[in-house]
């Protein structure tokens, strides 16, 4: 069964949701450049849940008028199964690729009100980098520890608040040729992140769970919709698909991260070339949620 966006062919299929736990920083800076580039450094690595570290996206940006501090800055969102295990690399990131980094603070920017958990900075290494120098004080309105560096204060919320989120909001385009994959992608993107709360992310490998060759693997190849393994028995790819890519969302509530999805597909199916729209499922090896395809557009 199939249905038609923007003339595109969805298959009438679903994917597998899953809840995680999710801490929302901001980072910010003295200019865009170097909040930027701390960002990226503290997400290094995210792009995937399946080994650690924990995953981390940049969500959206942030304007000087929108931040405690007044300067530019980014939002990421980090998430994992476990929440000690977020909590554990929440403070190893911003450790490692925050604190060194020009002029740059951090802050919980995640609503309090969905906070059901917190991560504490005091006793971590993030704390103790001040060697009994920092200090607790409160500042843009917010209850920060204030570290000496040699550029100045690293201020730093001294707890981020950890709510329990949904990821594995997925589905996979099939394209005619590696161009239009890609271009179509990118359009998804673009429009999935117009959704408040979310990010997303697309991806070449096409992850599916276990493996039938390494047993043990938690995750590997997802060959049955590899076009470079479309003549193997067990193939979904349809004849004259070059390419495909899997586009993949979570985000704060089940209802953003639907809201993204939907967004996405329509923005995928209006580039030339699109052939198809589909997702891919594992028995509820992935997750016990689901999100069908077709109520997105109900």
């Amino acid at each position: 069964m199939e249905f038609k966006v923007n003339g595109v062919s969805v298959v009438d299929t679903f994917c597998e949701t899953f809840t995680v736990r999710i801490a929302r920083l901001l980072v910010t800076s003295v200019n865009r450049k170097w909040a930027l580039e701390s960002a990226l450094e503290a997400k290094g690595l995210g792009r995937s849940a399946t080994i650690p570290p924990s995953e981390a996206s940049i969500e959206t940006e942030a304007k000087p008028e929108e931040t405690p501090d007044g300067r530019p800055g980014f939002i990421i969102q980090f998430l994992d199964r476990k929440p000690e295990r977020l909590k554990e690399w929440l403070i190893i990131r911003v450790r490692k690729g925050v604190m060194p980094y020009p002029k740059t603070n951090v802050f919980d920017i995640l609503p309090r009100e969905l906070a059901e958990d917190f991560v504490d900075i005091e006793g971590t290494m993030i704390q103790t980098f001040g060697d009994g120098f920092e200090e607790k004080v409160t500042v843009f309105g917010k209850e920060v520890f204030k570290i000496p560096r040699m550029d100045g204060y690293f201020h730093v919320e001294r707890r981020f608040g950890i709510t329990k989120g949904v990821a594995g909001g997925m589905f996979l385009i099939f394209a005619n040729s590696d161009e239009a994959a890609l271009r179509a992608a990118e359009m998804a993107l673009e429009g999935a992140n117009t959704v408040p709360h979310i990010v997303s992310k697309f991806a070449a490998s096409g992850t599916k769970v276990g493996g039938k060759t390494y047993k043990d693997a938690i995750a590997t190849t997802n060959d049955a919709y590899c076009p470079s393994l479309s003549q193997n028995q067990g193939s979904q790819i349809p004849k004259g698909v070059k390419c495909v890519y899997e586009v993949i969302v979570s985000g704060l509530t089940l209802e953003s991260v639907s809201k993204a999805l939907k967004v996405g597909i329509e923005n995928a199916t209006q580039i030339p070339g699109v052939s198809s729209i589909t997702s891919a499922n594992y028995g509820g090896r992935l997750g016990g949620g689901k999100i069908l395809l077709q109520s997105l557009f109900k």
